[in-house]
């Protein structure tokens, strides 16, 4: 949604209605995520995307026919279709799309939510009883929408759960878009590395975070990159950044007194990825270190040391695209080896798989 909403909010202030597709479901090999959406003006303008290209054209038709006043809909696409190669997925993949014009107050609600980054989940009747309708439910607030009550028992286990995915009830099928802050990366220590690193999770929408006690090293001017410089020992900046599961951290320097306070509490805070540059001959070092301050050892296991993939890395930005795809890999719940190698499926869903604290 975040993709699409400053071309939405210019169609609602021209007084135009609008119909949104959204990736409701993928099999094997599809192009987009699941989430990914395509938004058709009354105009007929178009922004977004739900295939990369391969049934924009179709889907476009559908939500001109949905604003004219047809119902909303669900679509399948896949290589199977008998129009495979004029609207199919030549990847191999298979797409659910579901195609709808919103509630103008959902959108007013939704729209806030996402600027807010606040959490808070989508829960959208994609086929059955009540089909179009939706409500969403925040975190903290009121729900929203023109759905039946009974959604809102759906709402918890899918905000715990923390991923879009497709519910399903007896005479219903409903989709669950959970929505929140993006992730966040914290690095302990202002070397050109940090600024590296913060560069290349800054580009994929990441909150990015460095954390240095030295004050002549920990500057705006030294780390552009950065959404916050916290001149801080790691015990006070990880008492104000507050890490969660969502929350990778990575410490880069080379300092018992750094080093053991930062990924000691790294750990404590459950965040999803905890890595540390050096040889093995330091985290070795590290290990004894950490033990001595109590840390049980199937935590200390669940450092990456030396961090990153093995990609022969040397300059500062390809140690920080290393550690980066690493990072990558440990939150899609992948080992990060070659594509070619791998069994499973190319793409996975955002939020799938999640390591959990």
């Amino acid at each position: 949604m975040k993709e699409i909403l400053s071309d939405i909010e210019r169609w609602r202030a021209r007084g135009e209605t609008f119909a949104i597709a959204t990736v409701v479901a993928t099999r094997r090999s599809a192009p987009r995520p699941v989430g990914a959406k395509l938004a058709v003006s009354a105009a007929g303008e178009l922004v977004g995307s739900v295939s990369g290209g391969c049934v924009e054209a179709e889907v476009y038709g559908h939500a001109r026919e949905v604003l004219a006043g047809g119902a909303p809909r669900l679509l399948s696409y896949g290589i199977s279709d008998e129009l495979a190669f004029g609207v199919g997925l030549p990847c191999g993949g298979e797409i659910d799309v579901f195609v709808a014009v919103p509630q103008a107050e959902l959108v007013d609600s939704l729209a806030a939510l996402v600027r807010d980054q606040a959490r808070g989940v989508l829960l959208t009747v994609v086929e059955g009883e009540e089909l179009g309708a939706s409500l969403l439910v925040p975190e903290a607030g009121a729900p929203v929408g023109e759905a039946s009550a009974s959604l809102l028992d759906d709402a918890p286990e899918a905000l715990r759960a923390g991923r879009n995915r497709v519910l399903e009830r007896e005479a219903q099928r409903i989709f669950a878009e959970v929505y929140g802050p993006p992730p966040r990366l914290l690095v302990f220590g202002a070397i050109d590395t940090a600024e590296a690193l913060c560069r290349l999770a800054g580009g994929m929408g990441w909150r990015t975070i460095v954390a240095d006690p030295r004050g002549k090293f920990a500057t705006a001017e030294r780390l552009p990159s950065a959404d916050q410089v916290v001149v801080a020992w790691p015990e006070e900046a990880l008492a104000r950044v507050r890490p969660d599961r969502e929350t990778a951290i990575v410490v880069l320097t080379h300092d018992d007194k750094l080093d053991v306070p930062a990924l000691k509490g790294a750990l404590a805070a459950g965040a999803f990825y905890v890595g540390a540059l050096g040889s093995r001959r330091n985290q070795a070092r590290r290990r004894e270190r950490l033990l001595e301050e109590g840390v049980a050892e199937d935590q200390i296991e669940r450092i990456a040391g030396p961090a990153g993939l093995d990609i022969g890395a040397e300059t500062p930005v390809e140690t920080a695209l290393s550690i980066m795809a690493e990072i990558l890999a440990r939150r899609a719940g992948r080992a990060g080896g070659a594509l070619k190698d791998a069994a499973g499926r190319i793409h996975v869903e955002v939020g799938q798989a999640r390591p959990r604290a």
